[in-house]
């Protein structure tokens, strides 16, 4: 019983160290886990969910003179906590709370992925074919949703988002395959100058026509394992230019990267309160292809 006692306390002593587990002789490498990160920004709190699993906390402050949302979002495996729901494949896109009906689990949402649709015909000009083989589609030359590929367009590096069993990964022109070959179980992705942070410097591309244009926006930053913050900048006070949001986010979280989800009227902020009811904290009113969801740890 003493040897029992001995190894359960190892192993709790071992929570923020690189652990490496033998089940039925598989070896499963485990990241060390980071505790909840506490920035030192100060905001209004104005919704929080805290579990074992899940801690997060939607902030509002202001940013210049506009009205924006800071949420720091802790998971104990990321991997297996962010989830994607979508829109009907080449049929439609939905309002975001339609969407987020789709993923029942999931306590707080955010939109995501920009799309193509007859209003919104811009493709990259590496796309092969026209903008109406893309309509209510996602931009991205890969589309990966719940381990399934809807679209890999070969020799057209991905600029996105995938979802692997480490949490979040941001690619800057990664070859399709290559990306493919570690297996993500979701993509999400918009123009190819929407990865703005790597390696904790700025990469934002000082001709992309929003660098210095403002609007509301949806900025995604992984901060470490199992740390990510999101921005919502809003209209209220007319909005922030890129360069301005990158570095705010430099300045007050020193991301390992930030990416650029769909913003302008796309832009959506949601949660479930505690009867699991969709609140909104921020919306425009515009439909979205695809959301970000952040849930609880399934069987917690």
């Amino acid at each position: 019983m003493k040897r029992v006692c001995v190894l359960l306390s190892v192993l709790l002593l071992s929570v923020f160290l690189l652990v490496v587990f033998v089940v039925h002789g598989v070896v499963i490498h485990v990241e060390e886990q980071q505790p909840p990160y506490k920035p030192e920004l100060e905001t209004v709190t104005v919704a929080e969910h805290v579990s074992d699993t899940l801690i997060w906390r939607i902030g509002e402050t202001k940013v210049d003179k506009a009205t924006v949302y800071v949420t720091t979002v802790w998971m104990a495996d990321p991997g297996s906590q962010i989830g994607k729901a979508t829109a009907d494949w080449e049929q439609n896109v939905l309002p975001t709370a339609e969407i987020a009906a789709r993923a029942p689990e999931a306590s707080l949402i955010i939109n995501a992925s920009g799309y193509v649709t007859r209003v919104y015909k811009e493709i990259p000009d590496n796309y092969p074919g026209t903008s109406s083989d893309y309509y209510f589609t996602p931009l991205g030359s890969i589309t990966v949703t719940d381990g399934e590929v809807f679209r890999c367009l070969e020799g057209v590096p991905y600029y996105g988002l995938t979802l692997n069993t480490d949490g979040l990964r941001l690619h800057v022109g990664d070859d399709p395959e290559a990306v493919l070959a570690d297996k993500p179980s979701q993509t999400w992705s918009f123009y190819v100058e929407c990865p703005v942070i790597r390696d904790h410097q700025s990469i934002l591309d000082p001709a992309w026509r929003f660098t210095n244009t403002k609007a509301m926006r949806t900025v995604i930053a992984k901060i470490d394992a199992n740390n990510y913050v999101i921005l919502t900048v809003t209209s209220k006070g007319g909005g922030l230019t890129m360069a301005r949001v990158v570095e705010f986010l430099l300045a007050a979280f020193d991301p390992e990267w930030a990416y650029n989800l769909d913003g302008g009227p796309s832009s959506a902020l949601m949660y479930r309160d505690e009867e699991g009811k969709l609140q909104t904290v921020w919306k425009n009113g515009q439909a979205n292809a695809d959301i970000m969801t952040f849930s609880e740890l399934a069987g917690e």
